[in-house]
């Protein structure tokens, strides 16, 4: 009998180029206690998932240092070569040129004892030229380093292999010549995807493989977590909203890198776990039922987008007469407040404070433009709240093109603090936050107090590229909510 699960896990990363000789030398360290998450999925009921997983996930003991695995690179298989219906649990050596694979092996053995579909990150080694683009220019060390995923069948097979494209900081790893657009398939939900980390912010290879109709997606990562836009559980969330797709999220802990939070979010729920700094060490099991999206229609086009309405959505498309949060949608349009600038995540935003109890406002960035809607529902006079709207190119640790409305909790009481980093509020709103993008990749968000996420009540799009967030009755003091446009086309202009 198969088990309906899978398995992430996200547990080998490096920090440095590792000599050419370390991988013939057969030092394995693979401790699954530098795991923050451990992720099991089901499509149906599973009772005994715990007892027959096996494994234990917890945090490092020492969260001071970081305790990467960098003393090993794996040799992972190209599709064709793994594609003979060979376990490794069963076939440690394959190749003669291969060094001792006991990474990859011990990988497939814990999928093939336990009858789980099993992802795992893990650098790979590869020697030059790539059997995958033997035209390439090989690096200078004369072979190449990737940050990989593999995944392995429940029988132990390794099914597929992914090598991060969009790498951050990551001086030991090497770019791919191309994208990569890798899926594997499954008898119980069908076809997933594989990304990594920064992967999900640019258009290659995470929204092609939205646009050829995938629907699970799994991610890996070593999210540092920036407030008040991209924390990693906010992101997370938003991304699935956006996408309208069921994201399987595994994070790695370390409080001095501000690196935390996994999830299991489809467009209709999450599953996740977010700790902050002083919170026990041991990680967290995160089990979800998650529903079988799926395939949206791919429309046959040169551009190969994916058709509006394929699928079930959490967006709905608005009608001709309107959306509005005020009883009538004739309104007249809101008044012109006093705007200043502040920096948000280093990008320039154009601000307004929000002082009234309620109000109706309209901030611009250029020719971008953001609307709000709102009334409190509690404020604390101690707490300063601020709507801005940012359109242009973000070029800081990372260049892309983002169109930006954000509603957020200033670190102070003083204008020059909106922008900043907090994680508590006090304050609740009913609110709609609107903007008009110039693209329909937008991902909205509502992050609460002590890293709390809310479901937006509602999600409208019209065909003008205006999309609308209306939530009401949040459960906890707002800290963000957001509509974050990604402008891929503009990414390199």
């Amino acid at each position: 009998m198969t088990y309906l699960s899978l398995t992430l896990l996200c547990h080998l990363r490096f920090t440095l180029r590792v000599p050419r000789s370390w991988c013939f030398q057969k030092m394995v360290f693979m401790d699954l206690t530098s795991l923050d998450h451990l992720l099991l999925v089901t499509w149906k009921p599973f009772p005994t998932l715990r007892r027959r997983a096996g494994i234990r996930a917890r945090s490092q003991k020492d969260t001071t240092t970081l305790r990467f695995t960098i003393i090993y690179l794996d040799f992972v298989m190209a599709r064709k070569l793994y594609s003979h219906n060979m376990s490794l649990c069963l076939n440690l050596i394959i190749f003669d040129y291969v060094c001792d694979s006991k990474v990859l092996q011990r990988l497939s053995c814990m999928a093939r004892r336990n009858n789980l579909y099993l992802v795992a990150n893990m650098p790979d080694l590869q020697p030059c030229p790539l059997k995958t683009s033997p035209t390439s220019t090989c690096p200078p060390d004369g072979r190449w380093q990737f940050n990989t995923n593999v995944a392995f069948r429940s029988d132990g097979l390794l099914v597929a292999r992914y090598h991060k494209h969009n790498l951050y900081f990551e001086a030991s790893c090497d770019t791919p010549p191309e994208p990569e657009i890798i899926t594997f398939d499954t008898p119980f939900a069908g076809k997933f995807g594989l990304f990594i980390c920064f992967d999900i912010l640019f258009h290659d290879p995470t929204v092609l493989l939205v646009q050829r109709g995938v629907r699970q997606l799994i991610f890996p990562t070593a999210w540092m977590n920036q407030l008040p836009l991209l924390d990693s559980i906010q992101f997370q969330q938003a991304f699935s909203l956006g996408a309208n797709v069921t994201l399987l999220a595994v994070n790695i802990r370390n409080d001095r890198l501000i690196m935390t939070g996994s999830g299991i979010y489809t467009p209709f729920s999450a599953t996740y776990h977010h700790a902050r700094k002083g919170d026990p060490e041991e990680g967290r099991l995160l089990v979800a039922r998650v529903p079988v999206l799926e395939p949206l229609e791919v429309k046959q086009s040169a551009a190969k987008e994916v058709e509006a309405g394929g699928g079930e959505s959490t967006i709905s498309v608005a009608t001709d007469s309107g959306y509005c949060y005020q009883d009538s949608c004739d309104d007249p349009p809101p008044p012109s407040y006093p705007t200043f600038i502040s920096s948000m995540m280093y990008d320039t935003f154009t601000f307004v404070l929000l002082n009234e109890t309620q109000g109706d406002i309209k901030v611009c960035n250029g020719t971008f433009c953001c609307r709000l809607q709102y009334r409190w529902l509690l404020q604390d006079h101690k707490e300063l709240y601020a709507f801005g709207a940012f359109a242009g190119t973000h070029t800081v640790n990372g260049r892309y093109a983002l169109q930006v409305c954000a509603v957020v909790r200033c670190a102070g009481l003083d204008r020059s603090s909106c922008g900043q980093e907090v994680e508590e509020a006090e304050s609740k709103m009913d609110f709609l936050l609107e903007g008009n993008f110039d693209t329909k990749y937008v991902y909205p968000s509502i992050l609460t107090s002590r890293m709390f996420l809310e479901q937006p009540e509602s999600l409208e799009k019209a065909a003008d590229g205006r999309l609308t967030m209306k939530h009401s009755n949040t459960k906890g003091g707002l800290v963000t909510a957001c509509l974050y446009g990604r402008m891929y086309h503009l990414d390199n202009e």
